[in-house]
Order: structure tokens, then sequence, then C-alpha cells
């Protein structure tokens, strides 16, 4: 995979340097009447961004994850997405760094950057098809365990074909000796043995994983022996003793490493920007109503850590000790309150809510690591504690964020927590990368038009 996403690192360049020298072309210019262009040696220093980023845009995209001759839905659409984001990401850093950079040399990036790669995929599966690339890329399986979980895997593979296993003969554990399988690997010449058992048979499993050891055969096993419903399994080491991973979060991988960094650019840049806003913001707040400009609440951060928010002050300083007179007109089902005319809200905080001004000072929290740009929205520890339904506590496994499904999803018009929770979980199960942009892509014209605010 390294030498895949090395080569597209390198057509990604090309296709910037491509791009450049057809808008800088006498022929273009002449034709379109534009004015020359700056040297190209003033953008170079654009690759540092651009080499990196490419694959890891594709790799978090699933691009790399995919048969090598399957489908090409597989390849284009991940493909368009780690150009797409590509492209956006160009676009912002000429945005910050104020550079001049003609936007039809952007555009012309982004779709020779995908035809480019696109055309190696397509060479690559021509090349892939040929009898000598076949003989290659096709690996010869034994299959050892129980009747039923042999079946059951021989059926997966089977339905696999284009990931080139080919299954050569079979070992029954629970009707065969393991003795047999020495003979199998000397009659096949196999390149491994997949192994799959119920925990019943690990005495078994073992001794296959020795002979296997002995004759240097790659052993793959099966481990599914316990019924997990949404856990997601992958292995690690704990200081050299192989462990099975049960993780219902996202795994750690480059799309996590990439969220961070945006998490942190995003709102160091944010805050930098929106610094004077911040002054006269909390100036409004202090002229209109006694008290702190900020507000701090203790919430339940990521497996429940308590942190302490930061929010434009929208009501008044009294508000947490009359919030039990109002319970009777909480709005929302569950341990949350929400309340449409709440009458603690002072003036000004109506419009800090209506187009969420009072969330900015959580781009501080989010600068801290305490929260993300995006993810489930953190709340106070106290309604955290009165969960009636311990499932509602996955929410918590990933880090709490400024915007999240439930924020696009009709933001406060959602009235019952259980739905809440469910977009929530929805968002934890099918994270990734392009997820994130999405979300906040749609938060932003929400935001500005103030729609489903309380």
């Amino acid at each position: 995979m390294q030498i895949h996403q090395l080569l597209d690192a390198c057509l990604f360049a090309a296709a910037f340097a491509m791009a450049y020298l057809l808008r800088a072309s006498d022929l273009v210019e002449s034709w379109l009447h534009w004015r020359a262009a700056s040297p190209f040696e003033d953008y170079m220093w654009l690759y540092v961004i651009v080499i990196p980023a490419a694959p890891l845009l594709l790799e978090a995209n699933g691009f790399y994850n995919r048969p090598l001759v399957g489908p090409r839905r597989k390849m284009v659409w991940p493909l368009f997405k780690a150009c797409a984001l590509t492209t956006i990401g160009l676009i912002l850093v000429i945005f910050l760094f104020r550079l001049t950079l003609a936007r039809p040399v952007i555009f012309a990036f982004g779709v020779i950057s995908f035809l480019m790669v696109w055309l190696k995929e397509e060479l690559l599966r021509i090349v892939y098809k040929t009898e000598l690339s076949q003989a290659q890329i096709h690996r010869r399986f034994i299959l050892a365990g129980t009747a039923e979980e042999v079946a059951r895997i021989r059926d997966d593979l089977k339905a696999r074909p284009e990931e080139g296993v080919d299954v050569v003969s079979e070992l029954r554990l629970d009707e065969m000796p393991v003795e047999r399988l020495i003979q199998l690997l000397h009659e096949h010449s196999v390149n491994g043995v997949i192994v799959s058992a119920k925990h019943t048979y690990f005495e078994q499993v073992e001794a296959v994983l020795k002979a296997c050891e002995v004759e240097g055969v790659e052993a793959w096993l099966v481990a599914d022996f316990f019924a997990t419903q949404i856990s997601r399994t992958s292995f690690d080491d704990l200081h050299g003793r192989p462990i099975l991973v049960f993780r219902t979060t996202p795994e750690a991988s480059w799309q996590s490493i990439l969220k961070l960094v945006i998490d942190f650019v995003g709102a160091a840049l944010a805050l930098g920007l929106f610094s004077p806003c911040f002054l006269l913001i909390a100036l409004l707040i202090k002229v209109t109503s006694p008290g702190p400009a900020l507000f701090r609440q203790r919430r339940c951060g990521l497996n429940g850590q308590p942190f302490t928010m930061y929010k434009f002050r929208t009501m008044v300083t009294d508000a947490e000790q009359r919030k039990d007179e109002l319970a009777r007109f909480n709005e929302m089902s569950g341990p949350v309150f929400k309340m449409t005319q709440d009458p603690r809200i002072i003036p000004i905080g109506r419009f800090l809510r209506k187009y969420s001004i009072d969330e900015w000072p959580q781009l501080y929290n989010v600068l801290r690591g305490e929260m993300s740009l995006v993810g489930p929205r953190p709340l106070p520890v106290d309604e955290v504690r009165r969960f009636d339904d311990l499932s509602h506590r996955r929410r918590l496994s990933v880090r709490p964020g400024l915007t999240c499904l439930w924020q696009i999803s009709g933001r406060n018009q959602v009235a019952d927590f259980k739905e809440w929770v469910r977009l929530d979980l929805e968002y934890i199960d099918h994270w990734s990368l392009w997820l994130d942009v999405r979300i906040l892509a749609r938060t932003v014209p929400i935001v500005f038009s103030g729609s489903g605010a309380k």
C-alpha cells in the first residue's frame, strides 16, 4: 500500500504542476485574455501540503481498502471525495495566506488529479487481469475448523472471488486428526491456513497454529468466537502478548489523526479571526446584564471525564438555581432540560442563542483538546448522572463537539432525548472524515439562518 500511496502523491503533485502550466501557457492567456501568471516557484511550497495530504485523504476515504479488481464504484467515489477534500483544503490555504493563485488552477488541479489517479487505476486493472498477474495475486489456502465454520467461510470466500483466495482443501477439526494438516500442507503447497473453530476446540486450534509455525506457513485465525452485537475487533500487542481488541468507537487511524489536526488548526484560526468579535460580545453582555460575560459549567467529555465548558452568558446569573422551579415546563424527554420561552434568558441572550454565537468560546475547549469541531454535544455532569439507560453512555465514547447530527437534524426541534442519542450513536457508528466535512458544511447555513434554535 505504501507504494500506491507514494505513486498517488506523485500524481497529485504532477497534477498541480500541470494545472499551473495549463493556466500559464501563452495559448490560454492569449485566448482568454488573462494576465500573465506569477512564477511557479512562488507556489511550490504548497507541495508540502498537497503531497502528504492527498494519500492520507485517499486512505481516510477507504480508497486503499478495496479489492484490486472490484467494482469501479468502490474506486471512483472514494477518489472523488479525496480529490474534492484536497481541492477544498487548497482553497482554504490560499484564502488564509492571501495567495493570488488563479481559481482556474485550483479547479483544474482537482479535475486533473482525479483523471490521473483514475487512469492509473484503470491501467493497474488491465495488468491485474493478465494471466501472469493472476498467478501472483491468487493465494491458495486450506480451511481448518468445524464443519459448520468451514462451510460458512467457504461460502463467504466464494461470494468474493475478487479477493483472490482459492480454497484447495479442508480440514474438519471435529472429524479429522490435526496430523492430517501436515499431509495437506505438503500435497497442496499452500500460501496459508485459515483457522476457525469454537472455543471448545482451542486445543486443536493451537495444534494447527504450531504446525503452521513449524512449516513456515501463514495461519489466519478467525477470532469470532465471542458473540458481540456492535463491537468491531482488531489486534494489538501488549508487551509481546497478542490481544484481541473489541471497540465500538472508530479505530485510531490517519483519519482520526487528521481530525485532531483539523480541530486544532481550525480552532486556532477561528479564535484569531473572531477575537475582536469576542471582545464586542463580552462588552454587550456586561452592559445589558450584571454578571460575568462568560458562563462556565462542568460537562462530561471523553469517556465521561468532566471538564469546564465555556459559553457566552445568555441567562441571568442565578439561572442554575431557578431551573428546579421551571422543571415542569421542560420540553425535552429524559434528563435534559429544554424550554422555548425560558424567562431566565437575558435580552441579548436570545440573539446569541438564535445564531449559536454563545457557543463560540467553546473553540477554546477545542484548542485544549477537550472538545472537537464535530461530535456529540457535551451534557452537564448532573444530567449524565440521570441517564436511565446505560446504553446512552456510549455517546461519551468519543470527544464531544461544537456541532453534530442532532444540530443539523432540526437542532432543538428534536424533543425526544432517545432520538438525540440515536443520532449521536449513528454518528459514532458511521464516523468518517467525510461525514465531519458534510456536517460542518450543513452547519454553516443553519447557524446563519438561525433555524431551529431556541
